[in-house]
């Protein structure tokens, strides 16, 4: 018996139990896109829609499944049986399966019965496009509706200022879940509304720009810290509803903060309900394993040759920024897309159509991504965390590039923390690891990234990684803080970092609050919100991030006694700001910097400060300039450098009257 006329059966037998085949929500329009690969709001009519027919309130079910020979919709209003409900399949090629049930409402817990006309396989599995699902270990989808009222107009009106190249980003990164935990009700997770208040409330205090969410998106496994998704069109349950986020990332808008999330559309897991062998063929994955497998994550790879996979993820994109207003996308290991032979030995990878090593399906997908979400979403920014030197990641498709608003500074963040980690007594002979990222700078716009992934599997918390006695582990920390805000590249720090933890991040337990008992871990804190503060406050430090214009080195090569001095500029000439870095725990005494102006430059910030954490020394808040020549300038500044101490300078017009 063919599907087709299966299909026919299985539709006449059921009519009299209500099921109507006939009201599509799905247009001939909608399968043209759908087939050729430009579909990207398959989620306004696949997966479950609450609707009327024929005044019988209900639920419109769709789900791509082609090789299928039933498919029926089974769940808790009708005791999980396959022979209740059984879905029709459309006549034009889709591989579209569809029906009106009458009567399941909103909350009502269902999953497609599958069975294959490949082989003997069938099972349930979770609708790829369910807006809610169960809460896990359960794994069932959960009809629902994305109804909201959204409070964040000023926000969305102003968004594009605030995301835009030449602003201050500075984006803290958080997991919902254990961020901050309830102890009085066993150490659970705090909920999407709890959240809202508790994190615009510091966040705004602390003076970051952007909150960055590891993913939210369904996910079996908590432990992968949702980067195992599955539920692609679904924030997690574990922390609340789809209106509960929304609520979230309102709240935030409404405070002034913009929302990043994590999003992975370079592999899924393999679990049985999910999308893996879906219709009983490798449906939105590659058959051969040396493209459709991860050996390093033991999961799946999509096939971003199909079109309709291509609409899929696109359509979730676009489904996060539109349905949630989320203001920028992180795309997780862009480099596992890019290359083929990524984490494979030779031998267990297949060469491009011509000969190399370039994933050429996946390259136009992430094209083709960032044409649409530039393209529709003004104000948007897409960011890729890709480890390798692959050239124009965040230029323009049309110059050849691919097209990502941003990147993550991979050689930055590795040079900096293995410089860092060693001693100062050695850090002489390590001095390029230090200075070689203004060499390519702005090659990209980068993204300078203190991220979640150097704090975890035994790498140690930023505070541990730092050499020497407690204090100078403080200082060295601080140091460290005020090289990230001062360096060209908008910024990220996770969560914790600005506490000083000495313990790696835990995704099971809440960070560590109570260490701001102590005076050291607030000294930490302090520092990071003022320098936060000076950065939002200081054109020079984030107007020409990415162009040459706005760096300019003044000590390069004091390699003999670890220090760095650099000038940033704004656009406009009166925008001017000096760092200089001691990168010793030794004091430098009549250390002269060149200066490109006489007059009176002002100590902005000294993390030697005692209100820091520090030993109180500096340049009693401000220096003359004098007319003698250093560093090819005809004036200079005789500063003390505090030990592992960063001090920035703002040239004023003119000195502050004497007391």
């Amino acid at each position: 018996m063919t599907t087709e006329t299966k299909s026919r059966k299985l539709k006449n037998s059921r009519e009299s139990k209500g099921i109507i085949y006939d009201r599509s929500l799905i247009t001939d329009y909608d399968i043209h896109l759908f087939k050729e690969g430009n579909n990207f709001r398959i989620f306004d009519k696949f997966g479950s829609h609450l609707r009327t027919v024929d005044n019988a309130a209900g639920t419109h079910f769709a789900v791509w499944a082609p090789n299928a020979e039933t498919v029926s919709v089974v769940g808790d209003f009708n005791g999980w049986n396959p022979e209740s409900h059984p879905l029709g399949v459309r006549w034009d090629g889709s591989g579209i399966w569809e029906g009106f049930l009458p009567g399941i409402t909103k909350g009502s817990l269902y999953k497609y019965h599958i069975t294959s006309k490949l082989n003997d396989y069938e099972i349930d599995k979770t609708d790829p496009l369910a807006f809610y699902w169960e809460i896990a270990p359960k794994t069932a989808s959960c009809v629902w509706d994305l109804d909201y009222q959204w409070e964040d107009h000023e926000w969305m009106r102003d968004r594009s200022e605030k995301s835009a190249l030449n602003s201050p980003i500075s984006v803290y990164e958080v997991h919902p879940g254990s961020w901050r935990r309830v102890p009085e009700e066993y150490e659970r997770s705090l909920t999407y509304r709890e959240l809202a208040h508790q994190l615009a409330d510091y966040v705004k205090d602390m003076g970051f720009t952007h909150v960055e969410l590891l993913p939210v998106m369904e996910h079996p496994f908590y432990g992968s810290w949702g980067y195992q998704t599955l539920g692609y069109f679904a924030p997690t349950s574990r922390y609340g509803t789809p209106q509960d986020f929304m609520y979230l990332v309102d709240y935030l808008h409404q405070q002034g903060i913009g929302v990043i999330l994590d999003w992975v559309p370079s592999h899924f897991p393999s679990d049985e309900h999910g999308l893996a062998n879906f219709d009983g063929s490798h449906l939105y994955e590659h058959a051969d394993p040396r493209k459709g497998f991860h050996p390093e994550w033991s999961s799946y790879i999509f096939n971003y040759g199909r079109n309709e996979v291509r609409n899929f993820l696109i359509s979730s994109a676009v489904f996060w920024l539109e349905k949630y207003h989320i203001d920028g996308l992180r795309v997780d290991a862009v480099a596992s897309l890019l290359y083929l032979d990524y984490s494979r030995e030779e031998g267990e990878w297949i060469p491009n159509e011509y000969g190399g090593r370039e994933n050429m399906e996946a390259i136009s997908f992430l094209r083709r991504l960032n044409e649409v979400v530039y393209g529709n979403f003004p104000g948007v920014q897409t960011i890729a965390e890709e480890s390798t030197d692959w050239p124009m990641v965040s230029r323009p498709t049309y110059v050849g590039g691919l097209g990502f608003g941003m990147k993550w500074n991979m050689g930055w963040m590795h040079d900096t923390l293995e410089y860092f980690s060693k001693d100062p007594v050695h850090r002489k002979h390590h001095h390029n690891q230090l200075t070689f990222s203004i060499w390519y700078a702005f090659s990209e716009n980068f993204i300078l990234s203190l991220s979640h992934d150097e704090v975890v599997y035994g790498k140690g918390s930023l505070l541990a990684k730092m050499p020497g006695d407690d204090w100078q582990k403080f200082a060295n920390l601080r140091l460290l803080f005020g090289y990230l805000y001062t360096h060209p590249g908008k910024k990220l720090l996770f969560m914790g970092g600005e506490l000083g933890q000495w313990q790696e991040w835990d995704h099971e337990s809440s960070l560590s609050w109570h260490l701001l008992q102590y005076a050291p871990h607030q000294g930490i804190q302090r520092w990071v919100r003022e320098l936060s503060w000076l950065y939002r406050n200081e054109p020079a430090l984030y107007e020409q991030d990415f162009e040459n214009e706005g760096f300019e080195w003044v000590g390069l090569g004091d390699w003999e006694q670890s220090t760095i001095s650099f000038l940033r500029k704004g656009k406009s000439s009166k925008d001017l700001i000096l760092v200089i870095c001691n990168l010793t725990p030794v004091p430098r005494n009549n250390y002269r910097v060149g200066i490109p102006a006489g007059g009176y430059w002002k100590e902005m910030m000294n993390s030697d400060a005692e209100v820091y954490g520090g030993s109180g020394q500096g340049n009693f808040g401000g220096v003359e300039a004098s007319p003698v020549p250093s560093h090819g300038r005809d004036h200079s500044l005789s500063l003390t450098l505090p030990p592992l101490a960063v001090v920035v300078f703002k040239k004023e017009i003119s000195a502050p009257p004497v007391p």
